[in-house]
């Protein structure tokens, strides 16, 4: 049995909210281009859009330092609990968190010098609604920064999926077009730059600085990759929505063994992570 297809989180549960810390290195490969990029001057007044349990919201508030004012907005309430607790723990005292939902922010027109969301743009339900609400909540001429990554994530991975699925088409045991089209789609909803910048555009932002660069994340093999506690909260959902909860137990079994054959062959699994910060201004 594939145990890791029945993998289950209650995010309410304060333990798991502790626990969610260990997940950072993932916000920290995005974060690491943010805090390198931001403009910082004296003065400012921040947001950070989709704060979780304090990154980047915190390490902003301690590097912009006493002049500035740093505040986050987050649903996940929870998490703002472990954030607080970390703050106070720090001694920080230039934040304020907030729980709420950023397409409709409990903030005053042009209230802010500048906004930064550290991979939230892939978890907005609604990225035009966010973004008018961010251009409402921006100064003119203020900053909005994100990071995202792009098309092309996992490339390895899901050409692995897409083989699989042709092998388990052609054996008759799934309607292969069928599945093959909900992969694209899942694929498909990747960032890209240009739609970025085309998305900022409608809300009244014009993009004036971009940075991509390429992360990799390496396994030993499949097993390894599936039974990570990062891959089975932030991609698994996703994967195992492209088949029949029915077909998952066959599909990934089959796919994780030629992950492990693909890993065998080259030494180990290593996933391409495309990367990119994107500032635009208040127009």
């Amino acid at each position: 049995m594939s145990e890791y297809l029945n993998f289950h989180v209650d995010y309410s549960n304060p333990d798991v909210v502790s626990a969610y810390d260990e997940i950072s290195l993932w916000s920290a490969m995005f974060g690491q281009m943010l805090l390198e990029r931001i403009p910082m001057r004296r003065g400012m007044v921040v947001l950070d859009i989709g704060y979780g349990t304090g990154f980047p919201a915190i390490e902003l508030a301690l590097r912009l330092g006493a002049s500035c004012k740093v505040y986050g907005i987050d649903p996940w309430e929870a998490a703002r609990k472990r954030a607080e607790f970390k703050a106070r723990h720090w001694g920080v005292k230039n934040l304020e968190l907030l729980t709420g939902d950023a397409a409709a922010m409990p903030f005053e027109n042009e209230q802010f010098d500048l906004l930064v969301s550290n991979l939230g743009v892939n978890n907005f339900a609604d990225p035009p609604a966010v973004l008018g609400e961010c251009r409402r909540v921006a100064k003119t001429g203020a900053r909005l920064v994100l990071t995202t990554n792009l098309v092309g994530h996992m490339q390895e991975f899901y050409d692995v999926f897409e083989a699989t699925l042709r092998q388990l088409g052609e054996a008759g045991k799934l309607p292969q077009e069928e599945h093959l089209a909900r992969l694209r789609e899942h694929i498909a909803h990747r960032a890209s730059v240009e739609g970025l910048a085309e998305l900022f555009a409608q809300a009244g932002f014009r993009v004036t600085s971009t940075h991509r660069q390429e992360a990799r994340m390496r396994f030993l093999d499949g097993s390894a990759l599936f039974r990570h506690t990062f891959i089975q909260r932030g991609f698994l959902d996703g994967w195992m929505a492209v088949v029949e909860p029915g077909e998952r137990e066959e599909v990934f079994t089959c796919l994780e063994a030629n992950l492990n054959r693909s890993a065998e062959e080259r030494g180990e699994l290593s996933l391409t992570i495309p990367m990119a910060y994107v500032e635009a201004e208040k127009a």
